[in-house]
């Protein structure tokens, strides 16, 4: 088999034997994984240029000696003892019938420690949730989203790290006993959370793509500060049977990878209806909701779209100016504009009256997770029943206290007094951004992810983000979530010591196909994805 290796700091050298106790292949070959896409390698296997368990073997050596050692990223947290010889059956299957499996044939996937992965034959992977507590809950069953994409020919990899019940803006959390997951842009630097692990784990090429979950930015967060495409779907697109919930009307699974096409491809098998989350029902029914023409995302990318749209940018949701940390990040999305403008892209400014108010008192996490975790933890007998025996109402690290005081929130959301007025307002304020858009004939609104680039991990302990004793991060995720809306997180450029910056498209229910396309314009004018600096020399 011919050797390819386009770049020899990113290739790994395999070895093809099962690690089952089966004699050593002598066939090693060389597989530059830095990088590559979706198409690149379904191609690879079809020419016979390498196998599917080949491919698998070159991810996890580099699991090995980058996550596990070496520079100690700390983004996975299980490994799959199987995805091996579940290789060998595809690349049988290829073998046999001359033809791939399915759109994800082969694919190397990492996936949140939110969903459930069982095993043939053997235990299940264990789901922790970010807890130490459930460091022995292990799956006998696959969670919906990823019985879909083993469908499909995906090969789960393994779990991985998230923060706490998926409620931080860091990535620490018990399950790895408080160790911070690096960003491979700079190790120093943080990642950013809850699907913090999916995203250091892509931007470093531990799998050529991952599943995350969006309930406030959990996906959008960590895309942004790993320079990475992350699509936060409408509520309802994708199913969250077997995954541990955090706002059950909020949460949002998702694809996290370097290319919006591969985001689509993934998106492609993943969404669709699923009878055991009621919330599908919706949108697999509904033909006027935006749903994938010819049944694809992915096929009908088009670059040009974005050079005829009109989008209103929220010059609310960027930082000051005389604040360093957020100039740089402005200077990222102003370049960005500045290049999608050349090419005929329309941007007005847009002004949302109240919106602070709407995105203060439109939050419901202390009002209903605690409700939502104990509901899911109830069919979970060997786990504590109540998310409040778990964790203390005063957490002792300050980057960890919305999630001890969402522990104590009440137990039935409609004993808070507020409960239903917010419920009001979140309606009310989707319909604001719905009229906003077409009002104004937008075809997305546009402004920073985050409004500074990734903090340093000793931010954490050193408390930057914490006001007068409350935890105030600077995201502008909130507003699709809060919203129930879809948005896309795409990467507009590095500051200039070398960080990423995202920049956020956000769009009417269900148009993801839409969002895809102008996300995909600006991919392809910007080009700011890059790969990270060394120490990945492996």
């Amino acid at each position: 088999m011919a050797i390819s290796a386009v770049r020899s700091w990113g290739a790994v050298g395999l070895d093809t034997s099962s690690g089952s106790g089966s004699s050593r292949a002598t066939n090693i070959m060389m597989v530059d994984v830095r990088e590559l896409t979706i198409p690149q390698a379904r191609a690879g296997i079809k020419a016979g240029r390498f196998t599917a368990k080949e491919l698998t073997a070159a991810f996890l050596e580099r699991i090995d000696k980058l996550d596990k050692g070496g520079p100690n990223i700390n983004s996975t947290l299980a490994i799959s003892t199987t995805v091996l010889a579940e290789a060998e059956e595809l690349d049988r299957y290829f073998e046999q019938n001359g033809k791939l499996k399915g759109r994800l044939h082969g694919i190397p996937i990492l996936v949140k420690d939110q969903f459930t992965i069982s095993q043939a034959d053997v235990k299940g992977l264990v789901s922790t949730y970010g807890s130490a507590v459930a460091k022995h809950n292990v799956a006998d069953q696959d969670a919906t989203i990823i019985t879909k994409l083993k469908e499909a020919g995906a090969l789960i990899l393994g779990k991985t790290t998230m923060a706490e019940w998926a409620t931080a803006w860091f990535s620490a959390n018990g399950a790895t006993n408080y160790t911070f997951t690096k960003n491979p842009y700079n190790l120093s630097h943080d990642v950013g959370a809850s699907s913090g692990g999916s995203g250091a784990a892509v931007a470093a090429s531990l799998a050529i793509c991952a599943v995350g979950e969006d309930t406030g930015g959990s996906i959008r967060v960590p895309s942004s500060f790993c320079n990475l495409v992350g699509i936060r779907t409408t509520p309802g697109l994708v199913s969250r049977h077997g995954f541990c919930p955090l706002i059950k009307s909020q949460d949002a699974p998702g694809p996290m990878a370097k290319t919006v096409t591969d985001c689509a491809l993934l998106l492609d098998c993943m969404a669709g209806f699923d009878p055991n989350d009621e919330y599908t029902a919706y949108a697999a029914r509904s033909a006027s909701l935006g749903l994938p023409k010819g049944g694809s995302y992915a096929a009908n990318l088009d670059a040009k779209i974005i050079k005829s749209a009109r989008i209103g940018v929220v010059r609310q949701l960027f930082g000051k100016d005389t604040d360093p940390h957020c100039r740089t990040v402005n200077a990222v999305i102003k370049s960005s504009v500045g290049k999608l403008e050349e090419a005929g892209t329309t941007f007005i400014d847009i002004h949302i009256d109240n919106l602070e108010y709407y995105l203060d008192f439109g939050q419901i996490y202390f009002q209903t997770s605690r409700h939502d975790i104990n509901t899911f933890l109830a069919t979970k007998p060997h786990l504590p029943q109540d998310i409040a025996s778990i964790l203390p109402e005063k957490a002792e690290k300050s980057f960890l206290q919305m999630i001890c005081s969402v522990a104590h929130g009440p137990k039935n959301p409609s004993k808070d007094p507020t409960y239903a007025d917010r419920l009001l307002l979140r309606d009310e304020f989707r319909r604001k951004i719905n009229v906003l858009i077409t009002t104004n004939n937008l075809n997305a609104l546009v402004f920073p992810d985050v409004q500074v680039p990734p903090p340093r991990i000793s931010d954490a302990a050193e408390e930057r983000f914490i006001i007068n004793g409350v935890e105030d991060f600077p995201t502008n995720t909130f507003l699709a979530s809060i919203a129930r809306l879809p948005a896309i997180s795409v990467p507009a450029g590095l500051t200039e010591d070398g960080l990423p910056v995202g920049m956020e498209l956000v769009g009417l229910e269900y148009q993801e196909q839409h969002l895809l396309e102008l996300a995909y314009g600006v991919e392809s004018l910007v080009q700011a994805r890059t790969c990270p600096p060394e120490p990945f020399d492996v």
